[in-house]
């Protein structure tokens, strides 16, 4: 039998209600026991964990991983399980046409399990811009794929940008949410316009086009097409949404995330579900990106640790439909586990326009455990690892 024993340490799970110290005892890929003072019996490895966060194996809702294909995409393993994440979304890297490249090339070679949202664009990401034409999409061949891929397509991607709405108007994401109906999963819309080009009010028509179960991304972009009016409230269409069941992601990436927005929106009493990186390989290094470190700003927001690991396990995993196997460490689940050090400092974080913001608090990975496997964490993105700047 296979058998490891997490021995101490702080386990917060909000899915459980659990926040203090516990074990957790994994047998063959999967949770059997968490509780005080579990016997090892015959455990082929120990974890001491005394001193530190032990979650659900964090989820990151928003990356860009088709590494070796795209050349934007970050490597899995190493914004994943090497970086305490032991779940990837992949947002839409791929469309119809080059999906394949997943289930051949990247998903068998990477320890981090990874889940795709389809490009309605038919090359995903590996064409720029990703529309060009109204050629540029096949609804039936994007349908299929999603269907004949069920064990790795969670839903449709759209991004609400220049020249795609140019070229489409919202044509483009009515097919886009016709595809994710059809196939019977749920449509992720990128909203921030960086070209700064299209009607910024386009979320107020967007908003009425999605349903319960699908994802906004990018919820604090400071670009044309947010979710602030040209005076900073809040549009009315996104309070709906929320209360509707449309799941709030943050993702930062290299030109969606500020501060001052998310304050706005924090201040109008409307909170995000999830947090996410929208992490690809140049994001990597030229902003550090890394999901502890996402934590780490949130807390610098304001929000406490059991919020943040929320908005990185449970939350995420509901969004996905996937709560009954990750996100959780309930007895039964799939053995994936995330162990964090929160490290006292003086620390500096900054969002995608350089702004800066201050906490005492950072969020660093030690290890992860994917399907019941340990690995420990690599060096982080940092010239000094994953610690955050120092004020």
């Amino acid at each position: 039998m296979d058998r490891l024993i997490k021995k101490g340490g702080t386990l917060i799970d909000p899915s459980l209600g659990m926040n203090g110290p516990s074990d957790v005892a994994i047998e063959n890929g999967t949770i059997r026991e968490v509780g005080l003072s579990i016997d090892p019996g015959n455990a082929h490895r120990i974890v001491e964990a005394v001193d530190y966060i032990v979650t659900p194996g964090l989820i990151d809702i928003h990356t860009h991983v088709y590494a070796g294909i795209n050349a934007n995409g970050a490597d899995p393993d190493e914004v994943g399980v090497y970086a305490g994440v032991t779940t990837l979304v992949d947002a839409g890297s791929t469309g119809c046409d080059n999906f394949a490249g997943f289930p051949s090339y990247v998903v068998p070679k990477s320890k981090t399990e990874i889940i795709c949202f389809l490009h309605i664009c038919r090359t995903g990401l590996a064409t720029q811009p990703d529309i060009f034409s109204r050629e540029s999409i096949n609804l039936d061949a994007t349908i299929r794929t999603v269907e004949s891929n069920r064990d790795v397509i969670a839903g449709i991607k759209a991004r609400m940008v220049s020249p795609a709405l140019e070229i489409m108007g919202m044509e483009m994401p009515r097919l886009a949410k016709q595809a994710a109906r059809d196939s019977g999963s749920s449509l992720m819309v990128h909203i921030g316009d960086t070209e700064q080009r299209y009607d910024p009010n386009v979320i107020r028509q967007l908003l009425p086009l999605m349903d319960e179960g699908d994802i906004i991304t990018h919820l604090f972009t400071p670009n044309a097409g947010g979710v602030l009016d040209s005076n900073g409230r809040l549009v009315d269409e996104v309070k709906e949404a929320r209360s509707q069941g449309i799941w709030l992601d943050t993702a930062h990436g290299r030109f969606n995330f500020s501060f001052d927005v998310g304050q706005r929106v924090l201040d109008q009493g409307l909170f995000p579900h999830c947090i996410s990186t929208d992490v690809t390989a140049p994001g990597r290094s030229s902003m550090f990106l890394s999901l502890t470190e996402m934590m780490t700003r949130f807390m610098a927001l304001g929000f406490s640790l059991e919020q943040v690991i929320t908005m990185c396990t449970y939350n995420p995993a509901k969004a996905l439909g996937q709560s009954h196997r990750i996100g959780s460490l309930s007895q039964g689940n799939q053995a994936d586990v995330s162990i964090l050090e929160v490290k006292a400092g003086d620390w500096l974080v900054r969002d995608s326009l350089g702004n800066s913001l201050t906490t005492d608090k950072a969020v660093i990975p030690v290890a992860s455990v994917k399907r019941g496997e340990l690995f420990k964490a690599h060096w982080g993105p940092r010239p000094g690892g994953w610690e955050p700047e120092h004020v």
